[in-house]
């Protein structure tokens, strides 16, 4: 059988590596690269650290407005799609480029499989809520990480085709984190000891492209008597420069980090800030704090287990967390124990195409 992934974003080209490998057992597998995520720091390196064949296509569409660079990539996959008639169509997580995938797979009646399936933060001004609704409801195979994402579904009147899988980041980490001490150095280039830091994520337009939010954010770190490692989205950095802000020289501002860099930094730090979906599952899987930057979170199970606190854009809240906050209790096995990904193959390889 003939399978095309879409994938356009790091957490994508994450959550495609352990796939890939299961698929490419028993299957043709296509990678097509929209190129929503473009220089080497948020894209090759990736392909490069997770083992990742180079991806057949790269469409190239790079940045632009949310509009404009949906309706782009809507137009080059549906030129591919048409070209290599796969058999099923696979889009991961809440991306414009997940989106542009189900709409030109099921405009060219071509099964839509859907990894990360019924997750809901149920804030509609995230662009990304309405790309999972959208996929969602557009989709034939509903790959759930979480009994939770099933439920969502089924409030919304699907259960046809659903299938709780675990998360396939889950399997990355496992599959990667034995490499992460042989190959990852940047606790040495930077100096640091396991514990002594905390480490930063934010990239969410409801922070970037807010000021009030951004300022309180920045004003926070600036405050934390920590040391504060902050690899920055360029979005992010380019940001804060026009917020004519001035970091602390307690915040040490980096650009974007590899995989394997990235889980060295979160394995060791003392608490994780983010406003990301899948750090907050990363700081989980890793038994690290993490303080959420938003109000709400797509991932409640790690917040009802005590290891995650929403704590929104408030300066305050903000450096009480970062003081305050320590988990209790054990975190319970809620992801799928590294298996999500031989279960999506083997539910994709019974997919009967019509």
């Amino acid at each position: 059988m003939k399978i095309a992934s879409i994938v356009g974003a790091r957490p994508q080209f994450i959550k495609a590596a352990p796939l890939d490998r299961e698929l490419r057992k028993h299957h043709q597998h296509l990678l097509i690269h929209t190129g929503q995520h473009y220089d080497y720091l948020m894209s090759e390196v990736f392909f490069q650290e997770l083992g990742i064949p180079k991806p057949h296509y790269n469409l190239e569409v790079g940045s632009a407005t949310h509009g404009r660079q949906t309706g782009e990539m809507l137009i080059r996959i549906e030129e591919t799609l048409a070209q290599e008639q796969p058999d099923c169509v696979l889009v991961y997580g809440d991306t414009n480029s997940t989106l542009a995938g189900a709409l030109a797979a099921a405009k060219l009646h071509l099964p839509v499989a859907h990894v990360e399936a019924g997750l809901r933060s149920y804030n509609r001004r995230m662009p990304e809520e309405i790309n999972r609704v959208l996929t969602d409801h557009l989709s034939d195979l509903l790959f759930c990480p979480t009994e939770t994402a099933r439920e969502n579904l089924a409030r919304e009147g699907v259960t046809e085709g659903v299938s709780k899988v675990g998360d396939v980041m889950y399997d990355a980490i496992l599959d990667s984190i034995e490499i992460v001490d042989r190959k990852s150095h940047i606790l040495g280039s930077l100096d640091l000891q396991a514990g002594s830091y905390l480490l930063v994520t934010i990239h969410r337009p409801g922070n970037t492209d807010d000021p009030h939010n951004l300022a309180q954010i920045m004003a926070a770190l600036n405050e934390i008597d920590e040391e504060i490692i902050f690899p920055a989205h360029p979005r992010t950095s380019q940001a804060i420069e026009q917020l004519g802000c001035q970091l602390a020289p307690t915040v040490k501002l980096l650009e974007p980090v590899s995989y394997l860099d990235m889980l060295a930094l979160e394995r060791n730090a003392r608490l994780i800030l983010t406003d990301s979906g899948g750090v907050q599952k990363e700081a989980y899987f890793l038994g690290v704090p993490c303080v959420t930057l938003r109000e709400e979170t797509e991932w409640v199970e790690t917040a009802e287990a005590g290891w995650n606190l929403l704590v929104g854009a408030s300066k305050r809240k903000i450096t009480q967390a970062a003081k305050e906050f320590r988990p209790q209790g054990e975190r319970p096995e809620i992801f799928g124990g590294g298996k999500a990904s031989q279960r999506i193959a083997h539910l994709l390889g019974s997919l009967d195409r019509p």
